[in-house]
């Protein structure tokens, strides 16, 4: 339902919203925007994990499987759909790859298995871990002055930066 946004609702006191990161140029602040990146482990070696809040699935690229894997492509299952759209351009998929991945955490290593999306022509240097994952597995990023994850349900969270 639409919010009713008359004169007559509007709060009588307004203050300034107090900003944690000074830019250098007005209007650039999207210069300060990083990804979440982390590490996290694949058979025992230490990978690159980049958790997007702005991607749809989980991918891999190509090349990325190409430096750290021997015959991965063994291990491909097919996918229906023709092209991903990333970086206002298409990206054809190659297939899908199951890899158990560990994050570790201060509190204990979590483990997730996601079914990820591996892309031809995709530019990421690691794993992109996406929302269908994240809300699966139930992540958040806590975005203060600093950057917090959490992984779990609402009754068991583990927080981390």
């Amino acid at each position: 339902m639409p919010q009713d946004t008359a004169n007559k609702n509007l709060c009588k006191h307004t203050q300034e919203a107090q900003t944690f990161l000074v830019t250098k140029t007005k209007g650039m602040v999207y210069i300060h925007g990083t990804a979440t990146k982390m590490s996290f482990f694949i058979e025992n070696s230490q990978y690159p994990l980049i958790i997007d809040i702005g991607a749809h699935c989980s991918t891999v690229a190509r090349n990325c499987l190409d430096n750290h894997f021997s015959n991965w492509e063994k291990q491909l299952f097919p996918t229906k759909a023709k092209s991903f759209k990333s970086a206002s351009r298409k990206m054809p998929p190659i297939g899908i790859i199951i890899k158990e991945i560990i994050i570790p955490l201060r509190k204990g290593n979590i483990r997730l298995n996601p079914k990820i999306i591996v892309l031809d022509d995709a530019h990421t240097q690691g794993f992109l871990l996406g929302t269908d994952y994240q809300r699966i597995y139930g992540i958040d990023i806590h975005n203060s002055k600093n950057r917090h994850i959490a992984i779990g349900t609402n009754k068991e969270k583990r927080f981390f930066t």
